[in-house]
């Protein structure tokens, strides 16, 4: 065998994103003179706020675009700590906040921190695929638990405590969740906590969403898991709340005894976070660009509050309002037994882009699609009306 044509196995576990098959087609049809509604891809359709690209502009002007600490720039970590405390009422020191590039490289260190070979990570089945792939990459087992309407299609203490192995080095949380827009309840997050802490193992939070949560009394903001204990990973992203997809810029929350070692791991991984994103970041806190980006949440639970009810109305099952994020998870069984074809055919015949949702698991997976309401009202409406008609066409 010529060993220059072999690949390291891992490869073989890493799936694709059947979502960027999704885009790619439709935007075949496109140049091919067809319009299409965009409802596949996770990313805000709102451009990066002016004022956070204020602070880029000036920040090149002045110069200085070198390597920051590994750590990230020390006035963004103390910013991203008020902004905690602000935001979320809970008191979180500049020093456990690490910026990361992007939310990806936080799991990914965080992952390395934690797990050692063959060692296992429970998660969610539906989930965000890239957590899995974190894990195997590592020489871990992630462990998908299948969960449903019954428990806001997340995990449980109950589901953790009856999965839990000898194995089981800890578990990984999505709050709220890509790609049903779901959240763990406060109550059940505590009793997550408590039954990963009883057993020795490590809790990772996935929050990228949470400044992105709806259906909140008056007053009240969303809560962090941050609130409940010191000792767990929160992981969190500039890219969704605050528009900043393209610049790569993430943060985790650590345990302060760990940070010393994600250092360590960022210094080698990655040297350090963009400096230029960094910079632009400071303004995402300013009172300017807090005002711009809740109108712009306010506009998406707009979107929500149309497409959930509409797709509901056409046969759709939704058997949980999403509470977070912008995803709608959407059972298609009565329509096809295989989400795939589904998505393939709505996207030629009525031009319409949507999830499969074997992007997310293997759970169901062929029965359900997931939209992403990151386009404008009057889009998703005609995406709507696309849908219908299709629906009524033999």
């Amino acid at each position: 065998m010529d060993t220059r044509t072999r690949l390291a196995a891992r490869v073989a576990d890493i799936a694709p994103f059947h979502v960027m098959e999704v885009q790619t087609a439709a935007r075949a049809l496109e140049a091919a003179g067809r319009t299409v509604v965009h409802m596949e891809i996770g990313e805000p359709d709102f451009p990066t706020p002016a004022p956070v690209l204020d602070a880029a502009r000036a920040a090149l002007a002045d110069g200085g675009i070198y390597y920051t600490s590994a750590l990230g720039l020390p006035e963004l970590r103390a910013a991203i700590a008020r902004h905690y405390g602000d935001r979320y009422g809970v008191d979180v020191s500049p020093e456990r906040v690490i910026v990361t590039a992007g939310s990806s490289a936080a799991l990914m260190l965080v992952t390395a921190l934690l797990v050692n070979r063959d060692e296992q990570v429970l998660m969610a089945d539906p989930g965000y695929p890239c957590n899995r792939h974190f894990v195997r990459t590592l020489e871990g087992e992630p462990v998908a638990i299948p969960v449903g309407a019954d428990t806001r299609y997340q995990l449980s203490a109950d589901l953790v405590a009856r999965r839990w192995s000898a194995r089981t080095r800890g578990v990984l949380i999505a709050t709220p969740s890509n790609p049903t827009g779901t959240t763990v309840e406060r109550g059940e997050m505590k009793r997550i906590v408590a039954e990963v802490d009883d057993r020795g193992g490590r809790l990772i939070v996935d929050e990228i969403y949470l400044g992105l949560s709806y259906d909140l009394p008056p007053g009240e903001q969303p809560a962090s898991a941050l609130a409940l204990s010191d000792d767990l990973f929160v992981i969190s992203s500039f890219s969704k709340y605050f528009n900043m997809t393209g610049w790569r810029l993430g943060w985790v929350v650590a345990p302060e005894r760990h940070v010393r070692d994600i250092e360590k791991l960022a210094q080698n991984l990655y040297i350090s976070p963009p400096t230029l994103s960094q910079r632009a970041a400071l303004a995402c806190f300013e009172p300017g660009t807090l005002a711009i980006l809740e109108a712009r949440r306010d506009e998406f639970r707009a979107r929500r509050d149309l497409l959930v009810p509409a797709l509901r109305s056409l046969g759709f099952g939704i058997p949980v309002m999403p509470t977070g994020g912008f995803f709608v998870y959407a059972d298609t069984s009565r329509f096809s037994p295989d989400s795939r074809a589904f998505c393939r055919d709505v996207l030629e015949r009525a031009g319409v882009a949507i999830t499969p949702g074997i992007d997310f698991g293997t759970h169901r997976a062929a029965e359900h699609v997931r939209f992403a309401y990151t386009v404008a009202r009057e889009k998703i409406e005609d995406g709507i009306a696309r849908l219908a008609q299709y629906l009524s066409t033999p």
